[in-house]
C-alpha cells in the first residue's frame, strides 16, 4: 500500500530505535527523567522559548495551552477552519470551558481587520472579553498552507496592544519554517506559546512539545497532570524525539517537493482537481466534486488500487507526503487516480 493518509504513519528510524533502547527510565511525573528534560530543553531552544513540556499528543498540547492561557468563560478568536474546531472533539468548550468565534480568513490566515473588530480587551456587563488569539501553521484544512510571517507579526502585535496572549498550533511548525526558508525561531517569535508534533513528518513514534515562557510552562504542567498527560518512564519516547529534532528537520523539504510533484501531476489530469501553487508543504487537497462522487467513495476506490488517502470533507481528498513516499510512489498513485477519473 502507498499510504498518503497522513505523515503520522511515519515509522521511527534505526537511530531512533537504538536511542530508545539506551534511554533512561526515570519517572517524568515525579523526579523527572533526564532524557525528557533534554528533549524539552532542545524543543525550547529550537523555538526560541524559555521552556517546554513534553505531551503525549498535539491535541493535548493545544488543550493545555488553552487552559493555561485563558480563564473559563472567555472567548477564543481563531480562523474559522482551525484544526482545533474540526478535529479535537470540542475540548475548547467541553473541557476548557471557553467560547470561541471563528474569524473568516484566506488559506488559514485570519482577516486582520475582522480580527480587530472582534477583539474585546475585557469582559463587561454587556460583552465577553477575548481570552486568547489562536493561529495555526501549517494550516491543515487549508491544504498545508503556511502563514506569512508578516501576517503572524500583525496578529501578534494586535493582540499585544490589547494585552491578550497568542497561541499557535504549529503541529507542522518545521514544515512551515522549511517552506519559508527560515529558522523555526523566526516563526515562533510571533506567538506567546507554540506546540509542534514530533510524530508527524519528523518520524518519532509519539509526542508533542508545548513551548513558552518558564512561568507559562510551569502552569501548563499542572494542567497536563489534570488531563492525564503525565508519563512515567517516558525516556524512550523522548529519546526518539531528540533524534527527530537533530536529524529529521532538514529533510522535510523533500516531502514538499514530492507533494508538488503530486499536485502538478493531478493538475495535468484535470485543472479542477488542485492548483499546484497551493501545495506549499506536504499536504495536497484534491477537489473531486466534478466526478459526481463523494470523497469517501474515492477513498474506497483508491484503496482497491493500493493507494490510501483520507477524505478531507465530502468533496475533497487529502494526500500527505512523508519520508516513506517516493517519487515512484507518487507516480503510481497518480496513475491509479487517473484510471478512476477516466472511468467516472
Amino acid at each position: 500500500m502507498i499510504d498518503l493518509r497522513s505523515d503520522t504513519v511515519t515509522r521511527p528510524t534505526e537511530a531512533m530505535l537504538e536511542s530508545m533502547r539506551e534511554a533512561t527510565l526515570g519517572d517524568d511525573s515525579r523526579d523527572g527523567d533526564p532524557t525528557v528534560m533534554r528533549l524539552e530543553a532542545l524543543a525550547a531552544e529550537r523555538t526560541g522559548k524559555e521552556a517546554a513540556a513534553f505531551m503525549p499528543s498535539g491535541t493535548m498540547a493545544n488543550l493545555v495551552a488553552l487552559l493555561t492561557h485563558a480563564s473559563r468563560g472567555g472567548e477564543v478568536l481563531l480562523e474559522q477552519g482551525s484544526h482545533t474546531l474540526y478535529a479535537e472533539f470540542g475540548g475548547i468548550t467541553a473541557v476548557a470551558g471557553l467560547m470561541y468565534r471563528g474569524i473568516p480568513g484566506a488559506r488559514g490566515a485570519m482577516n486582520v481587520n475582522a480580527l480587530r473588530e472582534a477583539l474585546r480587551p475585557a469582559t463587561t456587563r454587556h460583552q465577553m472579553g477575548t481570552a486568547l488569539v489562536y493561529m495555526e501553521t501549517t494550516h491543515n484544512r487549508a491544504g498545508g498552507a503556511v502563514l506569512p510571517l508578516v501576517h503572524m507579526e500583525a496578529v501578534h502585535a494586535l493582540a499585544r496592544e490589547n494585552n491578550i496572549p497568542v497561541h499557535t498550533d504549529g503541529a507542522r511548525l518545521f514544515n512551515a519554517a522549511a517552506a519559508l526558508r527560515v529558522d523555526a525561531r523566526r516563526v515562533a517569535q510571533h506567538t506567546d506559546s507554540v506546540c509542534f508534533c514530533i510524530s508527524k513528518g519528523l518520524s518519532a513514534p509519539v509526542g508533542s512539545l508545548l513551548c513558552g515562557s518558564r512561568a507559562f510552562i510551569e502552569r501548563a504542567r499542572a494542567f497536563r497532570r489534570m488531563l492525564g498527560g503525565n508519563m512515567r518512564q517516558a525516556g524512550p519516547l523522548a529519546a526518539a524525539g531528540i533524534v527527530a529534532l537533530e536529524t529529521m528537520i532538514e529533510r522535510l523539504a523533500e516531502d514538499h517537493r514530492t507533494a508538488r510533484r503530486l499536485a502538478e501531476a493531478l493538475h495535468r489530469i484535470d485543472a479542477s482537481l488542485c492548483d499546484p501553487a497551493d501545495a506549499e508543504t506536504n499536504i495536497v487537497r484534491v477537489d473531486v466534486r466534478k466526478s459526481g462522487r463523494h470523497a469517501m467513495q474515492w477513498s474506497a476506490d483508491l484503496k482497491t488500487k493500493g493507494v490510501l488517502v483520507a477524505p478531507a470533507d465530502p468533496h475533497a481528498l487529502r494526500f500527505v507526503t512523508h519520508r516513506h513516499v517516493t517519487p515512484a510512489d507518487v507516480d503510481a498513485a497518480v496513475n491509479a487516480f487517473a484510471e478512476l477519473w477516466r472511468h467516472h
